[in-house]
């Protein structure tokens, strides 16, 4: 997974011991996977991690599509394709979810007027809660 650039300190470099060649797989109908094969700094195969499979696939909403992008447990390029739909169905679950606790949170906010609440010293309507035109 990325690393945010505040974790890193900063620093853009690369790291050399986490390298991985993407290659992309798709029936141009349901999703994609991408297929992160771990590679030396000198571009050869590396043995000793695993080859990782992520699903990509869109969920479309009112607003437009909603890119949806999930790991997979898959060892194989087989096991990916096959579990594709269920994997996907579960990541589509997840950000719904994710998506209900947002606007709940957002619902359940307090907004305070810039300025205070009215009828106190430093902000908002004046005393008797006339508005004024300046």
């Amino acid at each position: 997974m990325a690393q945010r650039p505040e974790d890193r300190g900063g620093d853009p470099k690369m790291d050399t011991a986490s390298l991985y060649r993407e290659e992309i797989i798709t029936d141009r109908k349901v999703g994609t996977l991408r297929v992160l094969t771990p590679i030396k700094s000198d571009g050869t195969p590396d043995a000793k991690r695993e080859t990782l499979y992520v699903g990509e696939a869109q969920l479309m909403t009112s607003v437009g599509a909603l890119p949806i992008n999930f790991e997979t447990e898959a060892k194989t390029l087989d096991q990916a394709v096959a579990g594709f739909g269920d994997a996907a169905k579960e990541a589509v679950e997840r950000t719904m979810k994710d998506l209900q606790e947002l606007r709940r949170q957002a619902a359940s906010s307090i907004v305070v007027p810039q300025g205070g609440m009215g009828g106190l010293p430093g902000g908002g309507m004046g005393p008797g809660g006339k508005i004024q035109i300046p």
